[in-house]
């Protein structure tokens, strides 16, 4: 008596929107029941349910990024499935290009296909014909409903009509109309005209929250609540900024009458906006008129000049000096320091440079108050190493004060102050690579999460190698990550082999981690011994 094999089938349902998702009995149910039904019929074939359910609900077929379908695929990859089953073919997927990458997989894994209101055998190249064919029309419509979507919201709002998201502050949506709401809307205007006294941003964000003004709390469908906070800078210029509060709508650039009621008269918004953007031109001014402490005599210990850079981070300012020869794009013609933040060395040189003159008989009293005055007359190179910084002092007689007469203080005793210090360690920036030198042993947990990424990386450039991945877009897939983290972490399949004998070893440094090395790391092995100079675990022999 011959024993038919036993086929695995795997059912898998999707809904593109969440609603009536809550129901007894939803369609994802309704796909599954069609599903189970056809499974069935098939018995005499020795086709067999798994038990196990992957269901998408409210979840769109353009992208393959869906808990329920990478589970399959996982599955389908451990080879846990024979047959995957679904109800129609726009259920597993509505991009031709996606579709096309998993039947591949499928191929791949001797799995098979099958769509029950759609009978193909995806072995035969006029099932893969049709299959295509349907994709094709799967995917032409998809397109087209967002072409719709994108017009029908363009003219919505040309029209000034709310079509979603979140309610500025002072309103509320009922019935898909716009309403004010008065205790909000109060406070809207407060928010106004307190901005126009105060003048400040930071001054004004202070004052609601001594006031016990809060931001509007907003309750999520899944039962989170968010807002309902003091208010940020950030928050507040957006809040300022929005004409939404004048009765209009704002798309793509242009403004348009809306049919929701003004909070706000254009006499009081017009002003808040003229006082913004004096405050803007003021600050851009005072950031010229305020040039870096120490730009043109800060240096690196190979003579590159430390130029002034600075970032901007949810309304900070963060300064800092970077090598030119970062900058350059020549991270290896660089010194041991590549970037440092301003203020902290700032305030380092200018605290030693005055202990040194009050200690050699030069008076608190005729130094200048002005830091940039003080750097001016006094310093003429500063060096940055590893270890120390380096103060190069001027001849005080040689230069001119402000009046235009040359200072009558003594020379300065001594040409060279060392100031010892540890260089701070920074994130990676602009290609650059900064592990301090420790003299500690890199953490076994540490050391085993860099040679598992270190593992994974190669396992990845081995499977584009072999053909049995694509690309990166396909391994991001495979392991539910963003593309962009894959590419970063299959820099390390490239790692020099001293830096992974240091790693085996337990030698390497103590600061090392995967985010250090992937955010900046050269190809060339002995570029990336360099970068970690300093630390006798890798250090080029």
């Amino acid at each position: 008596m011959n024993v038919r094999k036993l086929t695995r089938c795997a059912v898998y349902t999707r809904k593109s929107s969440e609603h009536n998702l809550d129901l007894a009995f939803t369609s994802l149910d309704a796909q599954r029941e069609a599903c189970e039904a056809y499974i069935k019929s098939q018995a005499h074939e020795g086709w067999r349910l798994l038990p196990d359910r992957y269901d998408d609900g409210g979840l769109s077929g353009a992208s393959l990024a869906r808990p329920a379908l990478q589970t399959l695929l996982a599955d389908v990859r451990d080879r846990k499935v024979d047959i995957v089953v679904v109800y129609k073919v726009d259920r597993l997927t509505r991009s031709l290009a996606d579709f096309a990458k998993l039947i591949e997989l499928f191929d791949a894994q001797a799995v098979s296909f099958v769509a029950v209101t759609q009978q193909f055998n995806t072995t035969t190249s006029m099932g893969r014909l049709t299959l295509n064919i349907l994709l094709s029309f799967a995917q032409f419509e998809r397109e087209v409903i967002g072409e719709r979507v994108r017009d029908k919201i363009a003219a919505s709002k040309r029209r000034g009509i709310w079509v979603g998201g979140p309610v500025p502050l002072g309103y509320a949506a009922v019935d898909k109309r716009i309403i004010i709401v008065p205790a909000e809307a109060e406070t809207v205007r407060t928010i106004f005209e307190h901005y126009l006294e105060l003048g400040s941003l930071r001054a004004l964000a202070a004052d609601l929250e001594r006031r016990g003004i809060r931001s509007k709390p907003r309750h999520r469908p899944n039962g989170r609540t968010i807002g309902g906070g003091c208010f940020g800078v950030g928050a507040l210029a957006y809040l300022l900024k929005n004409r939404f509060y004048i009765g209009e709508v704002v798309y793509r650039g242009e403004a348009h009458q809306g049919d929701h009621e003004p909070i706000l008269d254009h006499a009081l918004f017009a002003a808040v906006q003229m006082r913004l953007a004096a405050r803007a031109v003021e600050w851009r001014r005072r950031l010229r008129a305020a040039p870096a402490l120490l730009s043109g005599c800060l240096f690196d210990e190979r003579g590159n000049r430390m130029s002034p850079s600075h970032t901007n981070k949810r309304g900070a300012r963060y300064r800092y000096y970077v090598s030119q020869a970062v900058l350059a794009n020549k991270p290896v013609a660089a010194g041991a320091i590549r970037r440092v933040p301003a203020a902290e060395i700032e305030c380092l040189i200018i605290t030693a440079l005055r202990h040194h003159l009050q200690a050699n008989g030069i008076a608190a009293h005729s130094m200048p108050d002005n830091e940039h005055a003080l750097v001016e007359r006094h310093i003429e190179r500063a060096t940055l190493t590893s270890k120390t910084i380096n103060l190069q002092l001027r001849q005080v007689a040689d230069i001119p004060d402000h009046s235009g007469q040359h200072a009558t203080e003594p020379l300065s005793p001594a040409t060279m102050i060392t100031i010892p210090w540890s260089p701070p360690v920074l994130a990676t920036v602009k290609g650059i690579i900064h592990v301090p030198a420790h003299n500690s042993p890199i953490k076994p947990s540490r050391r085993d999460a860099l040679l598992i990424a270190i593992a994974k990386a190669r396992q990845w450039m081995d499977d584009l190698a072999c053909g049995r991945l694509a690309d990166f877009a396909a391994i991001a897939r495979r392991e539910g990550k963003v593309e962009r983290h894959v590419r970063l972490l299959a820099s390390l399949a490239f790692l020099s082999p001293r830096i992974i004998s240091a790693l085996l070893d337990g030698t390497a440094p103590a600061d090392l981690t995967v985010t250090t090395l992937v955010r900046a790391l050269p190809l060339s092995w002995a570029d990336q011994e360099r970068c970690l100079a300093g630390n006798p675990g890798v250090a080029s022999t």
